[in-house]
C-alpha cells in the first residue's frame, strides 16, 4: 500500500521544502500542489544546477513524476506558461508531466492590477504582498465570480464570464485608484492564445488522486508558503490569502482527510519572515547579519531580503498543534557554524506576564519579548555533513534540545543546499530508522 505524505513550512515560509520534496520524490509517484499561487518561490540545487519553481510542483524534474495543481491553487495562465517554457528549455517535458485541476481559480490582468493598487495606497501600512494578484483572486473565489481553468476551454462562457466580471473590477481600478481599465477584447484574445498549450494538460485532480491511492503509488503533497502565512491562523493581516496548514493539503486536492499518513514540518534551525508583521525574535544586530549573509536570506521569487532571528519555539509548538507534525525536518543547520552561542525562544513576556504559545491577536504578538534559553555554539563545519554522528557534539546537542522542546521527532536534516547535503534519521515513506541516531541517543 502507497503513503500520502504532507510536506509543509512551519514558520513564515522560506524554509527549505523544495528541496526536501524533490529530494522524497525519489519514493513518491505523484507531486501536488493544493493552495498558494505563483508567489511561492521552491528553489532546488542538483548537482550544482539552480531551479526556481513558482507554480509547479517540486517534482517536475523527475521523469517518473506525475505532478498535479490541485483546485485549491490560484492559477496565472501567463506564469505558467513562463514556468514551462523555462524549463522545457533544458529538456524538461513538462506538458507530459503536469495534470491542473479544472476548478483551479485564474489569476488575471486584473487581479495584479488592482493588488498592487490596494499596496501602492496602503504606503507604509502595506501587507507587503508580491504584488501577483494572488489576494483578488482569492477575493473573487470567495465571492463565487471567479473564472476557473475549465472556463478556458468555452469560448462563449468565458466572452460572458469575463465581461461580467470586468464591468466590476474596472470600475473599482478607474474610478477608485485611478488606474487604466482592463481591455477585454484584448484580455479575451490572450487567454484563447494559450488554449492550445494548456489544453492537454486539464483532468480531473480528485478522480487521478484516487486512482494513485487505489494503485499503490506513494503521494506528495506539497505546501507554499508557511504556518503563520495562514489566513485563518496566520499573523493576521500579514498573511497570506490561503490556508497553508496541513488541513489544506485535503480540501485543495480533493484527496480525503484520512488518507494521509504522514506530515512533515520543514524548520529552519533559526526564524526569518518576509515583509511586515510581528517577529519576536527579529535580530537586528551583527549575528541578524550573519544570518542574513550565511543563510542567503533573499526572496527567490521577489528577491526581497529576509528578516532573521533566532529559532522561536513558542511559535513552533503553535505550529506543531495545528498541523499534528509526524516528524519535522530541519534545514539550514550550517548557517549557524561558527557562533558561540545560540539562543532558542521559549516562551515570551508582555507586559510582565509570561506566554508560552503565541497571542492570537496580531497587535499583542507584536508587543512580545522573547523568553530565550541559551545553549553553546559549535566553531566546526556542519556544511554537507550526511550522519548525524559526525555533527559537531554542540550542534547534535542544539537539535536535540529542539526535539524535546517540540515532543516531535526529527528525522531529517539538511546541511547544505544541495539534494545530496542531507542526514535521513527516518524516511516518511518507510518509517524506519535510516541513520545511527537511535530512540536511545534521542533521550
Amino acid at each position: 500500500m502507497g503513503k500520502s505524505v504532507i510536506i509543509l513550512g512551519s514558520q513564515w515560509g522560506d524554509e527549505g521544502k523544495g528541496k526536501i520534496v524533490d529530494m522524497l520524490m525519489e519514493q513518491a509517484s505523484v507531486a501536488v500542489r493544493f493552495q498558494g499561487g505563483h508567489n511561492a518561490g521552491h528553489t532546488l540545487i542538483i548537482d550544482g544546477q539552480k531551479t526556481i519553481l513558482r507554480l509547479i510542483p517540486s517534482g517536475i524534474l523527475h521523469e517518473h513524476a506525475e505532478c498535479l495543481i490541485g483546485n485549491g491553487v490560484v492559477l496565472s495562465p501567463v506564469a505558467l506558461l513562463e514556468e514551462i517554457a523555462e524549463l522545457e528549455r533544458r529538456g524538461v517535458p513538462v506538458t507530459k508531466r503536469l495534470r491542473i485541476s479544472d476548478a483551479c481559480v485564474l489569476i488575471l490582468p486584473y487581479h495584479v492590477a488592482l493588488d498592487r493598487a490596494r499596496e501602492e495606497a496602503k504606503g507604509k501600512a502595506a501587507i507587503g504582498t508580491t504584488g501577483r494578484g494572488i489576494g483578488p483572486a482569492y477575493e473573487d473565489k470567495v465571492a463565487r465570480r471567479a473564472l476557473r481553468f475549465a472556463d478556458l476551454f468555452d469560448e462563449k462562457r468565458l466572452s460572458a464570464k469575463l465581461e461580467e466580471v470586468l464591468s466590476y473590477h474596472n470600475f473599482i481600478l478607474e474610478h477608485y485608484h485611478q488606474y487604466e481599465p482592463i481591455d477585454q477584447q484584448q484580455l479575451l484574445d490572450n487567454l484563447l492564445s494559450m488554449v492550445p498549450k494548456l489544453a492537454p494538460m486539464r483532468a480531473d485532480v480528485t478522480a487521478l488522486l484516487g486512482q494513485a491511492r487505489e494503485e499503490g503509488k506513494n503521494i506528495m503533497f506539497e505546501g507554499a508558503q508557511g504556518t503563520f502565512l495562514d489566513v485563518d491562523h496566520g499573523t493576521y493581516p500579514y498573511v497570506t490569502s490561503s490556508n497553508t496548514v496541513a488541513g489544506a493539503a485535503s480540501v485543495g486536492s480533493g484527496y480525503g482527510p484520512r488518507h494521509f499518513n504522514y506530515i512533515l514540518g520543514i524548520t529552519k534551525a533559526y526564524t526569518t519572515r518576509v515583509g511586515s508583521g510581528p517577529f519576536p525574535t527579529e535580530l537586528t544586530d551583527e549575528i541578524g547579519k550573519h544570518l542574513a549573509t550565511r543563510g542567503h536570506e533573499f526572496g527567490s521569487v521577489t528577491g526581497r531580503p529576509r528578516r532573521c532571528g533566532w529559532l522561536d519555539m513558542t511559535a513552533l509548538k503553535r505550529s506543531i498543534q495545528l498541523n499534528s507534525f509526524s516528524g519535522l525536518c530541519i534545514t539550514k543547520l550550517d548557517v549557524l557554524d561558527g557562533l558561540s552561542v545560540i539562543k532558542i525562544c521559549i516562551g515570551y513576556r508582555v507586559d510582565g506576564k509570561e506566554h508560552f504559545y503565541p497571542p492570537s491577536e496580531t497587535e499583542v504578538f507584536a508587543q512580545c519579548e522573547p523568553i530565550y534559553q541559551e545553549l553553546p555554539g559549535w566553531q566546526e563545519s556542519t556544511a554537507q555533513i550526511r550522519h548525524f554522528n559526525q555533527l559537531p557534539q554542540n550542534a547534535q546537542k542544539y537539535l536535540l534540545r529542539i526535539e524535546q522542546l517540540a515532543g516531535v521527532p526529527i528525522d531529517i536534516i539538511s546541511t547544505g543546499p544541495d539534494r545530496k547535503d542531507t542526514i535521513i534519521l527516518r524516511n516518511p515513506f518507510e518509517n524506519i530508522e535510516v541513520d545511527s541516531f537511535t530512540a536511545e541517543e534521542r533521550t
